[in-house]
């Protein structure tokens, strides 16, 4: 599966009818979720700080059984990027430059889900940077306690989907 089908995948996260998620617990700022429908489990947290109004942006780490991926981390920008414009991740002391589209940015490849992954499980926070439309510089803010049981949670929550 491409990277790009991947994140329209998840991209679903927010146009999909709120009934067909089952809640599998709130830790702390972050949620996990599963959709046996699809099938699909996810955690998924809104900034704590953000850059603007024009999105309220989201950082989630997604699984999708049918499709063998898991632990697939993505990003909804609270603003739109500007083109060309580099993204970064940073969790902790740890920096990342992610793949990005207009609003969404993500890891190159599954190795650098697993490697993001792992920092968001030893850091506080994490943020992400890059630059709107206008030019200007943006960051989003995430808290990350809770984050490690919610990305267990929704891993085990479809632990047993196809």
């Amino acid at each position: 599966m491409s990277r790009i089908a991947a994140c329209l995948m998840i991209l679903l996260l927010v146009a999909s009818p709120a009934f067909a998620r089952d809640s599998l617990g709130m830790f702390e700022s972050w949620g996990a979720f599963r959709d046996s429908a699809t099938p699909r489990c996810y955690a998924i947290a809104r900034p704590v700080k953000r850059a603007g109004r024009v999105s309220p942006g989201f950082a989630a780490v997604g699984t999708w059984p049918r499709q063998k991926v898991r632990g697939q981390v993505h990003f909804r920008l609270s603003r739109n990027r500007a083109d060309k414009a580099p993204v970064t991740l940073t969790v902790g002391e740890r920096r990342f430059t992610l793949v990005a589209g207009r609003s969404d940015a993500w890891a190159a490849d599954a190795r650098g889900d697993a490697t993001i992954i792992a920092a968001m499980r030893s850091a506080s926070s994490m943020s992400i940077q890059t630059k709107d439309a206008q030019g200007r510089a943006f960051a989003d803010a995430y808290a990350l306690r809770g984050a490690a049981t919610a990305i267990d949670a929704a891993a085990l929550g479809c632990a047993r989907l196809r």
